[in-house]
């Protein structure tokens, strides 16, 4: 069976790209929500990248009361419930969706090992969700205001391929969404697993920060 590729949006930032970020939104928003930040970006010295923005299946929300947007898997709950009753098929289903995006820049002529998964909030944990099982290994794993999904089964189904693999993980202080306690522990989960983490919070919300930009920009330049 064949996974239906996600509609994207795609910038590329020269010509020939060699490089590639794949880059999933948060709930309810789509593919245009990051692509304002690329142009932000200090890009300097990388390589040209085509930056993916793929936009999310249109699902019923239990949070929202059934009501129909773009989510990468169902949240039945907010805050520091969220780890109750996730939705694994969900999870399960658009981390194929993400993987048959990475095939695409295969076919395409980028390696695996110069492609970064990137997302926000529910894109963070597709990025990682996807990241940490996949058999190839990639450039990187960026998440942003997120967490670590099915945290209980990473251990067993984590792919030694992307072991090595640089993760870059922020997050609000005052995140009223995904407090940010909870992507402490998913940062600690990972260190605890052996992988190598750069970390930074900033005040702020659920959101995105100046400052953060920035940081993308020093990491990107740095793994690719």
């Amino acid at each position: 069976m064949t996974t239906e590729l996600l509609e994207t949006i795609e910038i590329e930032s020269g010509n020939n790209p060699t490089a590639a970020v794949i880059w999933m939104h948060g709930l309810g928003a789509d593919a245009n929500d990051f692509v304002p930040i690329v142009k932000e970006l200090d890009l300097r010295n990388c390589p040209a990248i085509r930056f993916v923005f793929p936009n999310a299946p249109q699902i019923p929300v239990t949070l929202n009361g059934g009501y129909i947007m773009r989510a990468w898997y169902d949240i039945a709950a907010a805050g520091t419930d969220i780890n109750k009753r996730e939705d694994e098929a969900g999870l399960r289903l658009s981390q194929q969706q993400i993987d048959a995006l990475i095939a695409r820049e295969n076919a395409r002529g980028i390696p695996t090992d110069k492609i970064i998964l990137a997302g926000f909030s529910q894109g963070c944990a597709m990025s990682l969700q996807t990241g940490l099982r996949h058999p190839q290994k990639l450039a990187g794993i960026m998440g942003l205001s997120g967490y670590v999904p099915l945290a209980d089964k990473v251990a067993a189904e984590r792919h030694a391929a992307n072991q090595d693999t640089p993760i870059f993980l922020v997050h609000g202080t005052s995140d009223p969404v995904i407090p940010i306690q909870r992507a402490q522990q998913s940062r600690d989960l990972l260190l605890s697993l052996g992988y190598t983490i750069e970390w930074h919070d900033y005040w702020m919300q659920h959101s995105v920060s100046p400052q953060e930009i920035i940081d993308i920009g020093n990491w990107l330049r740095k793994v690719l």
